[in-house]
């Protein structure tokens, strides 16, 4: 790789990370030091790092850069796993490459899923532009560095991430390895992993099957025009902690917003529906959507005051879902959201909410 393609590598990382640093200025005031602090650093990156490489290319031409072929040591294979820290290996995008058995503990994440996804998509949206930051910085070869994050499974309770530039293998590049702990806190212990159906599933099943028979019975007894917001309130509380009703009969129109407070709802009620990315695409395309830790922060279109909505209420999974009745175009678009601590959607809910958006769709039109 030559220093021309190196020097372009980290100018698009640049551009990346200044992005989720101006959509992180919504967070809390408590929390803006350390985006502050992040954004001064990549400020200080440029400054003095990326402009002397600029100019050092401009004036004696670009040369090839020779990677490294120092071997990764045998040792750290042998006992990454039975480190008793929770330690994980990402790269510059913080992707994670490897975690032990403790890391996968600490998080509740399983090793096949984590593996691949960037590990500041585990994060609360406040602490993931500061955290890519700080990696990329360490993978540069800038030192060491240290800071606090939060998981999204347990957003409350603050992590103390450290993380130390390695070279691995024959890699030109350093990896970043990353060690989680409590900071001054103990974590709840993670749910255990099993891979056969138990108890906690069947209940799981069971409620959804009440959930259904709550919606049919709602849907069967709605008054003429009412089928939609009834359907949203049986799916607020008990499923969604945010549910949203937007039809499409005279355009996108907003017409139901259930959320935690009053407050929080008149906000959203306000909104443009025609200004949510994920609205408009189900409402075209007729097809659901299943987010998981949304990547996007500007998804579902911002608020009043122009933060992005997903950050403002701490979403943590999301559902889009298309009320499509039989060979007609979509009638409404559903919108369902979990914020904090709760459990994100499983693809069980998803397919039972799937379920529920016809029965829904076709008692719209029944009433029509």
């Amino acid at each position: 790789m030559t220093q021309s393609d190196e020097l372009g590598e980290e100018l698009a990382d640049f551009v990346r990370r200044v992005a989720e640093l101006k959509a992180a200025r919504s967070v809390p005031t408590g929390d803006l030091p350390t985006v502050l602090d992040a954004a001064i650093f990549e400020l200080d990156h440029v400054a003095d790092q990326l402009w002397p490489w600029y100019e050092r290319l401009t004036t004696s031409g670009p040369a090839g850069g020779a990677p490294s072929t120092a071997r990764e040591p045998q040792l750290l294979k042998a006992v990454f796993q039975s480190l008793p820290l929770p330690v994980l290996l990402v790269d510059r995008e913080t992707a994670v490459r490897r975690l032990n058995q403790a890391a996968t503990a600490f998080t509740g994440v399983r090793s096949g899923y984590a593996t691949g996804r960037p590990l500041s998509g585990f994060l609360v949206h406040a602490d993931r532009g500061a955290f890519r930051s700080q990696a990329a910085a360490v993978a540069r070869g800038e030192g060491d560095r240290s800071l606090n994050v939060h998981l999204q499974q347990h957003p409350s309770l603050p992590v103390r991430a450290t993380l130390t530039a390695l070279r691995t293998g024959a890699e030109p590049r350093n990896t970043v390895l990353v060690t989680l702990q409590p900071a001054g806190h103990p974590m709840p212990a993670a749910e255990p992993l099993r891979p056969l159906p138990d108890l906690t599933e069947t209940t799981r099943h069971a409620a959804l099957m009440d959930l259904v028979d709550a919606m049919t019975t709602a849907l069967l007894t709605a008054p003429a025009g009412r089928a939609l917001d009834r359907a949203a309130h049986v799916l607020h509380g008990r499923f969604a902690d945010w549910v949203v009703a937007d039809t499409t009969a005279h355009g996108l129109t907003r017409t139901t917003v259930l959320a935690p407070s009053e407050g929080e709802a008149k906000l959203l009620a306000a909104q443009d529906p025609a200004a949510c990315p994920l609205v408009v695409t189900a409402a075209r395309s007729g097809a659901p959507a299943l987010q998981i830790r949304p990547a996007d922060p500007a998804a579902f279109g911002h608020d009043p005051s122009g933060a992005p909505v997903l950050v403002k209420a701490n979403v943590t999974s999301l559902l889009t879902v298309p009320l499509t009745p039989p060979a007609t175009p979509t009638a409404a678009v559903l919108t369902l959201f979990r914020t904090g601590p709760r459990p994100a959607f499983s693809l069980a809910e998803a397919k039972a909410m799937d379920t529920m958006s016809r029965h829904i769709a076709l008692a719209m039109r029944s009433h029509t």
